[in-house]
């Protein structure tokens, strides 16, 4: 049997080519790993979806408007009052505005003993608050705080009448992207607590006939039964 003899410069560029094929294997293996975070709290507890297998009314949480600089799988942090870093390898699970809009919906069923039905069809019988929220800022400032500025409104989807209200909350941080990512939960947990009081006001309102106010930490003008309300953009002390 014989052998073809391989030139000497095949030989050099077939090496060269290994090399640089080994050289790449080994820059990704030594990449940093990217890191995800999510702002859901973790599982409904059982007693929570036992309560909302018949609930007196319903909600729907539509999808969540964040701004567009920060409408990305990236975390984008502060570094200055006019710049911001976008972080490759720390990530959302999903994009901010999904994250706040399932962390919304898993807080205001637990709280509410109810049910989000957004995009499922449900009984005529059964009244049903549609909570909208605007978030106008979502800033992170790593090593200092969280601020969640949002927009939001409760309307009774069959009588029209709408409450319309704004949550500026700020969340210490310590430093790391963890600590980011549990500041905005803990602002989205005040957030939903707003919004719970005031489904539960506009609820009652027909019963008592009286007007209804934003809650004590968030501000707005009040809202009629039956009436729709003007947005407010006070802010939070």
């Amino acid at each position: 049997m014989t052998f073809a003899r391989v030139p000497r410069t095949m030989r050099a560029a077939l090496s060269a080519a290994v090399s640089a094929a080994l050289l790449a294997a080994l820059a990704a293996c030594s990449s940093p790993p990217s890191h995800f975070y999510t702002l859901s709290a973790g599982d409904q507890p059982a007693d929570a979806a036992r309560t909302a297998s018949n609930p007196a009314f319903l909600i729907e949480v539509p999808p969540v408007d964040v701004p567009p600089q920060v409408a990305k799988n990236q975390l984008v942090v502060q570094t200055g009052p006019t710049q911001v870093q976008v972080l490759e390898q720390e990530r959302w699970a999903s994009l901010p505005g999904d994250e706040i809009r399932r962390a919304l919906s898993s807080s205001l069923t637990q709280q509410l003993g109810t049910i989000d039905v957004y995009g499922s069809p449900y009984p005529d019988r059964v009244p049903v608050y549609r909570v909208s929220v605007n978030v106008q800022r979502f800033e992170s400032w790593p090593g200092s705080r969280t601020l969640i500025d949002a927009v939001w409104s409760v309307r009774a989807v069959r009588t029209q009448a709408v409450l319309t209200c704004r949550s500026v909350v700020t969340e210490p941080v310590s430093g790391g992207y963890d600590a980011i990512a549990d500041g905005h939960r803990r602002a989205v947990q005040q957030i939903s607590t707003e919004v719970a009081v005031a489904v539960r006001n506009l609820a009652a309102a027909p019963a008592r006939g009286a007007a209804v106010t934003c809650p004590a930490s968030a501000t707005g003008p009040a809202a009629a039964p039956g009436a729709a309300s003007a947005s407010s953009a006070a802010n939070k002390g």
